[in-house]
């Protein structure tokens, strides 16, 4: 228990901390709109796709 409360006391463990929920936050966003990010996705990565044969 000692060992955790210090794990969060330290700044890096605020770091480590920060970034997990950042990512936890980004995925939760992903799920919510998966459906309109889809398309999106798919229209950017063909004209990736589109470009990248022009070079």
């Amino acid at each position: 228990m000692k060992d955790l409360k210090r794990f969060f006391v330290e700044e890096e463990a605020n770091g480590v901390v920060e970034v997990v929920l950042i990512l936890v936050v980004l995925i939760a966003m992903v799920a919510l709109f998966k459906e309109k990010l889809k398309p999106l996705l798919e229209k950017l990565l063909e004209k990736v796709a589109t470009n990248a044969n022009k070079i």
